[in-house]
């Protein structure tokens, strides 16, 4: 059986592979942290707060006692429901109402964007905190907030793509044989923007933890005895002085995870673009 040419292409670029390598790790880690922890992430032990790396707590303790390590590989799956929660918001608010409004045109796709323009006018985080404030904090509706920002760069990509195929003779076709909206959208228009849509839902990821250990940073976004990387970050903010190694760790594991997320976008796009299934803008 013959391997595609984007796959071939992807799996021939070495950053992208070992991006896409340690997205599978935090994959891995997220699904099984919790049987890999030595110890109990939110146990406390004030007997032994701040304490260094040591055989029995590797990374260290925390304010509180608390394992690091185990913090670490607890905060993991908070980061991937983030990632799940964030841009499946986004997802469905953007790509479904831009291809709608590719296809309609007319004075409803021209209200539709002008909303979209509107929002993407915004600050993305203080839009993010009116939401947060508006239904309080936690994870979830943080993560809505966010995709609900996110949501207007999916809307142009897939409006995009509804109008640059709304007049090929294929769609006039369809709907010379009846073919509703409903179907013509999701198989006939979809398929032609998944691939760009695919490269900007990799960097949305990636935004969407940036955004989230922020968020959890100000206090708004998990909520103790939840952990996530941001608010490890936040905990070793408020002990910086005193033990300022406790903030390399999450610190670290922010960085490189949005940094792979990146990458693996980067490689997914010049994979298909040497396909041609993307052009560049």
């Amino acid at each position: 059986m013959r391997t595609s040419r984007p796959l071939r292409l992807l799996v021939r670029n070495v950053p992208a592979m070992i991006a896409f390598a340690f997205i599978l790790l935090v994959l891995f880690l997220a699904l099984f942290g919790n049987a890999l922890s030595p110890h109990d992430p939110n146990v406390q032990n004030l007997s032994h707060s701040l304490a260094g790396p040591s055989g029995e707590n590797w990374l260290g303790t925390d304010a509180y006692g608390r394992d690091l390590f185990s913090r670490l590989l607890a905060s993991a799956n908070v980061t991937l429901l983030a990632v799940v929660q964030a841009v499946g918001v986004a997802a469905v608010i953007g790509i479904p109402t831009g291809l709608f409004a590719g296809l309609v045109g007319g004075w409803l796709g021209g209200l539709i964007s002008r909303i979209s323009d509107a929002l993407q006018s915004l600050p993305p985080l203080i839009l993010a905190v009116a939401i947060i404030g508006i239904f309080g904090p936690g994870l979830t509706n943080a993560m809505v907030a966010i995709g609900f920002v996110m949501a207007p760069s999916l809307y142009r990509l897939a409006r995009g793509a509804a109008e640059s195929v709304a007049t090929e003779t294929y769609i006039e076709a369809a709907r010379a044989l009846g073919c509703g909206k409903g179907r013509l959208m999701w198989s006939h228009v979809l398929p032609n923007a998944a691939s760009p849509l695919l490269v900007q839902l990799s960097f949305s990821a990636g935004v969407a933890i940036v955004a989230e250990a922020s968020l959890s940073f100000l206090g708004l976004g998990v909520q103790a005895p939840q952990t996530s990387w941001g608010s490890m970050v936040r905990e070793a903010f408020d002990n910086v002085y005193t033990a300022p190694a406790l903030i390399v760790a999450p610190a670290v594991m922010i960085v490189l995870t949005v940094l792979a997320f990146s990458t693996f976008g980067d490689g997914l796009r010049d994979a298909l673009e040497g396909s041609g299934k993307v052009k560049k803008n």
